[in-house]
């Protein structure tokens, strides 16, 4: 069995998972930064993909930002069929930043999975616009 077979699975799993109340969060709306909108236990996650990155905004319930120093977050894109983890950088005050190798066609799979700075786990969901 190759070595990474279990995590290509797994990755495979979340990327596949419909939405679960509480564990997993769906888009709901549209952000000040014209992405979608999760809300992840009070955390909202802002998606807002370029030809050549995506940018996440973190904010809090009232809206205000939440530091990305700190956190420790990826991005796995499900995309033509084909997978890919992106490393996010923090970018303050309150965003994280993963560069593309090639810009996401319209309805690729996106999922944000990791801990913030302040210790709250993240897991959510976006559809490519």
């Amino acid at each position: 069995m190759p070595r990474n077979l279990p995590s290509t699975l797994a990755v495979a799993a979340v990327l596949g998972l419909t939405t679960i109340t509480g564990a997993y969060a769906h888009e709901t709306a549209k952000g000040p930064n014209g992405g979608a909108v999760v809300d992840v236990d009070g955390h909202h996650v802002e998606f807002v993909p370029s030809a050549t990155e995506m940018t996440f905004y973190l904010t809090g319930e009232a809206d205000t930002p939440i530091a990305s120093t700190g956190a420790k977050i990826k991005a796995i894109a499900q995309d033509a069929g084909k997978m890919a983890q992106i490393d996010l950088a923090p970018v303050e005050p309150n965003k994280l930043v993963g560069k593309l190798a090639a810009p996401l066609t319209k309805g690729a799979k996106v999922v944000v999975t990791g801990v913030l700075s302040d210790g709250h786990a993240l897991q959510a969901r976006f559809v490519a616009p």
